[in-house]
């Protein structure tokens, strides 16, 4: 018997062979990952943080596109001041982990502005995070 595929059914195939396999392990390294990055976050150890990173990984924030952990520093760096503040409340309200991406929704109240949706998405390969997109609704106080 010889099987007939459509072109769709192959345009399929090549991408799936393109994409590599997907396992159950890829969403546990993904939280690991994600994890460790929170940890160090919370923390205030912007060497940790940056770690995770490669010299290749792409961050997207508020329209901006960085490349690297130095492009990343300085919009870590201000992260780290609003968030090291006294009296910061910050509650994780989601996480979904599918395979090599990670999303997690949050909301945080600091001295000065209060973010009342955040998201970060995370694409994680070989234990460093590759992309990373953060958006948020942000009121200033």
């Amino acid at each position: 018997m010889t099987a007939i595929l459509t072109k769709p059914a192959v345009l399929t195939a090549v991408i799936l062979a393109l994409a590599g396999p997907v396992w159950a392990d890829d969403a546990a390294m993904t939280e690991e990952v994600v994890h460790r990055h929170l940890a160090a976050f919370g923390a205030g150890d912007m060497d940790a943080m940056l770690a995770d990173f490669t010299d290749t990984s792409v961050m997207i924030a508020n329209g901006t596109v960085m490349t690297g952990p130095e492009e990343m520093r300085p919009a870590f760096e201000a992260f780290f001041a609003e968030f090291g503040k006294p009296d910061v409340v910050f509650e994780m309200t989601g996480e979904v982990y599918n395979g090599r991406i990670g999303y997690i929704t949050w909301h945080a109240d600091t001295p000065d502005n209060t973010y009342e949706t955040a998201t970060d998405t995370f694409l994680v390969e070989d234990g460093k995070i590759v992309a990373q997109t953060f958006t948020a609704k942000i009121t200033p106080k």
